[in-house]
């Protein structure tokens, strides 16, 4: 299937690209002009629709939900995705000379995996997909489709016509909020506040794991309020007649306009300064007494009354905005006091992601609730009810049981809501817009060891807020876009199409950077962990599962062939320069980064740079951040930790030379280990399959390390993740219950994207290490010091 990046063209016709091999197809979709809520005018407007991006995977589509609005329709279907992965494999050495041999044998296999698909567009094109749906529906298992919305009604004998299928209709309400737990469980940045006159429209918010009670805020055609208190009990506790449907309908009696979208535009334009009287208008200022300020409303449409002029629609229409959404606003903050409730989403086709819905909204319960209540909004607002709606079809599968996570590569992201900085990003209603989400292998949980994992933030820096740093990481990653993408196709040689694809790996994730550059909040927060998570969703979608997987066997082997000097040189020395050749080698491993472009030009200038000449590279002591003293003192005057969890970054060197030393050392103290690796690859970090071959090899040479094994003193597990960074709220379930069997008491996290661009900052509740070396010479810059400066911190928990 071919996958390039989709662009949004608005042009005279629908482009649909078939199956490859086949013919693109053109249809005309002249829409109607003027005539009802659909209509745009005298204008055609259409756009560019590539379905095999589109509807991504449809020939292997197993169930169908619908979502009918008034104007746009959301699809949701499940697929069956098949892509490679590489796996590692020992060899079979018995009898054999190994000196030669690779250390373990590297295969690229077929892997199923499941896909949430979800695809938002405007319901003037439902036939015509409807068609395309049939024409390419496969391997379908079902005969009905779970259908919601207010259009269900109206489409239903048109979806059963065209696809064959049942329609069978849920209760919307339900819908929504199964919606609303599900993105708010499984998407970190769903959930954001606006701000209009911020440097950043959008402020995204810490992932609370204890996503209930909630109150939300449906916004259709009236207003509905619902407190949701657990996954399955709900109740509606109020609402208004006054809503969206009451701004549409006294926006056309007062406009002329029809539609609204336009209305919006209007009111985007308006002064309702102009058409309310405010406080001063009465009282000739503030009202001191009541602490009124002058420019508040005192009646909105008041001047009305009095004056002789014609009003501008503009100015009409935003009167009638700060209107309905004042009085929503109000209500939504009364409902949350009575109920005692501090968390109130926003959703209905009146937010939509307008910015003058969501500023006037923000500003009311501002106001209302005196700045201690915050209106929030959520990302995928617009999927609720079509999520909603499949994972009631899916029950018998039991969704709910799985971790999810959004394929970067395969979602639009948010656009931005200005029509004043982006007056073309509104024609997006008229767009299709696409969500994916990947059903994850193990469920991802918190590290029970967070202080605090309410208010957790994994990463160090907020690039959407900071725009220096953002300008610098998106050209990073531009100008090591042509290396990547070359380093793919190489790790294919007997690929005839390994080039291709590569290519269109780089294109995909360059659109990507420059869709970032304009709007930094797409997919939640920018950092440096989400620009690599996005480049592996985007080398995953090309096939190319693993490309440093031969440099990390080839540096695995090396590194292993050391490793026997390395123990000896450091069972030579005392204690105490044992300590410090210990950390010091740690560091050394860590050098060996080939997502560093520093360190990839030596490595692949110089192929004899080893751990010798890394350790020469650190900086001397003191080091930038230096609490190696204290460390050394508490292993000489505290008792043996009981368990150590440690999060390893690269294979090679840094595993095999700095790693297991260590681990071997807290073994000798009478401290259990738990060595976490990633469950899948990127760059060249070592995986838990990796590790799992390489301490097989470690524990044959060294007795401390196998009597560990035996005794499961030494335990191997998966992260659950797959980045180069670590977000310690999602983690393997697994992981965290064997941190709580163990009594884990020291956290050690090692490496420059685990323990800088992530978790810098991380308190946890007992003592942790952060090692690292900084690698690139700019983020050194910013942090004070050099390339190659050292962090090791020592942190333990205020008692």
């Amino acid at each position: 299937m071919r996958r390039s990046y989709y662009h949004a063209n608005v042009c005279a016709y629908i482009c649909i690209s078939m199956r490859p091999g086949e013919e693109w197809v053109a249809f005309k979709m002249a829409e109607r002009g003027g005539r009802g809520s659909g209509g745009h005018g005298s204008l055609d407007k259409s756009i560019t629709l590539p379905p095999d991006e589109i509807f991504r995977n449809l020939e292997n589509a197993k169930r169908f939900a619908i979502d009918i609005g008034g104007s746009l329709t959301k699809l949701a279907y499940y697929s069956t995705v098949q892509h490679k992965v590489a796996r590692v494999r020992s060899f079979d050495h018995s009898g054999k000379d190994i000196e030669n041999e690779p250390l373990y044998e590297i295969t690229v296999q077929e892997e199923i995996t499941a896909r949430l698909h979800f695809i938002k567009f405007e319901n003037t094109y439902i036939e015509t997909c409807l068609d395309f749906i049939k024409d390419h529906l496969v391997n379908t298992e079902t005969k009905v489709i779970k259908a919601t919305g207010g259009g269900a009604y109206k489409f239903k004998d048109l979806i059963e016509k065209k696809l064959g299928l049942k329609v069978d209709k849920e209760d919307v309400m339900t819908c929504l909020i199964k919606g609303c737990n599900f993105v708010l469980r499984n998407i970190p940045h769903e959930v954001f506040a606006y701000q209009k006159d911020s440097d950043t429209e959008f402020r995204f918010q810490t992932n609370d794991p204890n996503i209930f009670p909630y109150l939300l805020v449906n916004i259709g055609s009236g207003v509905s309020i619902v407190k949701v208190e657990t996954e399955d009990k709900f109740e509606w506790i109020g609402g208004s007649s006054i809503g969206g449907g009451t701004f549409w309908g006294l926006g056309a009696l007062l406009t002329k306009t029809k539609k609204f979208d336009e209305l919006l535009q209007l009111a985007s334009k308006g002064q309702h300064t102009n058409v309310d009287m405010l406080v001063k208008d009465v009282y000739g200022g503030a009202y001191q007494t009541l602490g009124l300020s002058g420019n508040l409303i005192a009646s909105s449409f008041g001047k009305s009354t009095t004056a002789d002029k014609e009003f501008s629609k503009e100015d009409m229409a935003k009167s009638l905005l700060h209107m309905i959404s004042n009085d929503i606003g109000q209500l939504a903050c009364l409902y949350a006091k009575l109920h005692n409730l501090e968390k109130i989403y926003f959703g209905g086709f009146f937010i939509r992601g307008h910015p003058v819905t969501m500023r006037t909204i923000t500003y009311s319960i501002n106001f209302f609730s005196k700045g201690e209540v915050q209106a929030l909004f959520l990302r995928h607002e617009g999927y609720l009810g079509a999520i909603g709606a499949f994972l009631k079809g899916a029950e018998q599968d039991n969704p709910n049981q799985y971790s999810w996570g959004e394929n970067y590569a395969g979602s639009s992201g948010l656009m931005s809501t200005s029509p004043d900085v982006y007056p073309m990003q509104r024609t997006r209603s008229g767009t299709f817009d696409m969500l994916e989400m990947d059903r994850l292998e193990r469920p991802l949980v918190n590290l029970p060891l967070l202080k605090d994992p309410s208010t957790y933030i994994p990463d160090t820096v907020d690039l959407t807020d900071d725009a220096m740093a953002r300008k610098y990481w998106l050209t990073c990653f531009e100008e090591s876009l042509d290396g990547v993408a070359k380093r793919a196709a190489a790790s294919q040689p007997d690929s005839m199409d390994a080039l291709e694809r590569a290519e269109k790996f780089r294109q995909k994730y360059w659109n990507k950077l420059q869709t970032l550059r304009q709007q930094p909040f797409a997919y939640g927060t920018l950092t440096v962990r989400s620009l690599l998570d996005t480049r592996e969703h985007c080398l995953n979608e090309f096939n190319f599962p693993d490309p440093y997987s031969k440099i990390k066997q080839k540096e695995n082997g090396i590194a292993l062939k050391c490793f026997h000097s390395v123990i000896e040189s450091l069972d030579s020395l005392d204690w105490e320069e044992r300590q410090f050749a210990l950390v010091k080698g740690l560091l050394a491993g860590n050098v060996f980064d080939w997502g560093a472009k520093a360190v990839s030009d030596v490595l692949e200038s110089e192929p004899q740079f080893g751990f010798e000449e890394a350790k020469s590279k650190l900086q001397e002591r003191p080091w930038l951040q230096d609490s190696y003293n204290q460390w050394l003192e508490r292993l000489k005057e505290g008792p043996p930790h009981k368990c150590a969890l440690i999060f390893a970054d690269n294979s090679g060197i840094d595993i095999i030379l700095g790693v297991f030393p260590f681990v071997r050392e807290l073994l000798s103290r009478g401290t259990e280990v738990i060595l976490a690796c990633n469950s899948g690859p990127a760059l060249n970090d070592v995986t838990y399959s990796e590790s799992l071959i390489v301490t097989e090899r470690i524990a044959a040479m060294d007795p401390i390390i196998q009597s560990a094994l035996k005794e499961e003193k030494l335990l191997l597990v998966q992260t659950g993740s797959s980045s180069p960074c670590l977000d310690l709220s999602r983690l393997d379930k697994g992981l965290a219950v064997l941190v709580r069997e163990r009594k884990t008491d020291l956290v050690i996290i090692e490496g420059m994207g685990r323990a800088i661009h992530t978790n810098y900052y991380a308190a946890f509740k007992c003592e942790s290490l952060k090692l690292a070396v900084i690698k690139n010479s700019w983020l050194a810059d910013r942090l004070g010091g050099k390339i190659f400066s050292v962090i090791f911190k020592y942190e333990v928990p205020c008692q």
